[in-house]
């Protein structure tokens, strides 16, 4: 690879040349990490062997201990990624089922769970599109999120997440239950090249929702992007530029596309798509209950908590961590 990039003309092709910074960027923090790993290991070694030599190093092996026994499991972490895609960026959507207000506030709070998430894990957010609802919540929100394994972790989130609380709108203060489906999408990076037929889109611009005031926007720079050929539709809001619209939502027409194809090659009848239009009960991925008791329970894996608080806050490291397990014990196909 070093050989490739030190070639004039590998840094004559754009899309080749970023499409082997990435790998070598990849490969170089693979190396750092085992390198750390092996570091670790050798302090604990040392400090043993001092240890049986009579010295008092107590406080200091289990320290280092405890830092091996905490990149040991990042290691283990790491052989859950095994699809190609697993490291890429990710475009993360979401959107509410049938109930009005009530699932559109749900699904804001999803929302604010993802985003909690990627804070939590150092990653890059950027809002592409959210479509406020009437009264409170959402009624769709784009995400794209950037970071190591973006992808491979929150794409175990796809699926339908279901609530049940008290209703905040609800003034005879009653139990309710909400539906949102969450979808994620592997970015798709300059070495994967995504074949679109401009003849094949229909491109509609609009005025951007706002919250009024100085915030209004007065020109036409909101983008739709429909593909006609599979019916996907794609927007985007978040930039006064319409250009920067298009161009984001060109993005995320490429990353549903690729995702289409790749399930298509996997010779799956049940396409992601398909399940959008039945965001209910008996489809959830994970239940979140609020009332009459607390509880987070994924379904597929059976984990389960009573600290939805921390869950909703963003913490969703085990419920992954079992998807991605689960995934490997039992690979789709």
């Amino acid at each position: 690879m070093g050989r490739q990039l030190g070639s004039p003309e590998v840094w004559q092709d754009q899309k080749r040349s970023q499409s082997l910074q990435q790998s070598k960027k990849r490969l170089e923090r693979d190396v750092q990490f085992l390198s750390a790993l092996y570091q670790k290991k050798e302090d604990v070694d040392v400090l043993l062997e001092l240890a049986k030599e009579g010295e008092n190093v107590d406080k200091d092996f289990d320290l280092a201990l405890a830092a091996f026994g905490k990149h040991l499991e990042e290691a283990e972490l790491q052989t859950l990624y095994y699809e190609v895609d697993d490291p890429r960026n990710a475009i993360l959507t979401i959107h509410p089922g049938a109930g009005g207000t009530e699932s559109q506030d749900w699904a804001s709070m999803l929302m604010r769970m993802y985003l909690r998430y990627a804070e939590r894990k150092g990653y890059k957010t950027e809002i592409l599109d959210m479509q406020p609802g009437e009264e409170a919540g959402l009624k769709s929100a784009t995400i794209r999120i950037e970071g190591d394994y973006v992808f491979g972790n929150l794409s175990q989130e796809t699926g339908v997440h279901r609530l049940v609380r008290i209703s905040p709108f609800d003034a005879n203060k009653r139990r309710h239950t909400s539906f949102v489906a969450v979808f994620v999408y592997p970015e798709v990076d300059e070495d994967i090249e995504i074949k679109v037929n401009p003849d094949e889109l229909r491109i509609d611009t609009y005025r951007a929702g706002g919250k009024g005031g100085q915030h209004v926007n007065t020109t036409d720079s909101a983008v739709r992007i429909t593909h006609i050929p599979t019916g996907i539709v794609v927007q985007c809001q978040n930039e006064r530029s319409q250009h920067k619209n298009k161009a984001s939502a060109m993005k995320v027409l490429k990353a549903r596309l690729y995702e289409l194809e790749r399930k298509r090659k996997l010779e799956k009848v049940e396409l992601l798509e398909d399940s959008k239009t039945d965001i209910a009960w008996g489809n959830q991925i994970r239940s979140y209950v609020l009332h009459p008791y607390k509880m987070v329970k994924d379904t597929r894996t059976r984990l389960e908590t009573g600290d939805t608080d921390r869950v909703l806050d963003g913490d969703l490291d085990d419920f992954i961590k079992a998807s991605l397990v689960l995934r490997k014990t039992k690979p789709a196909g």
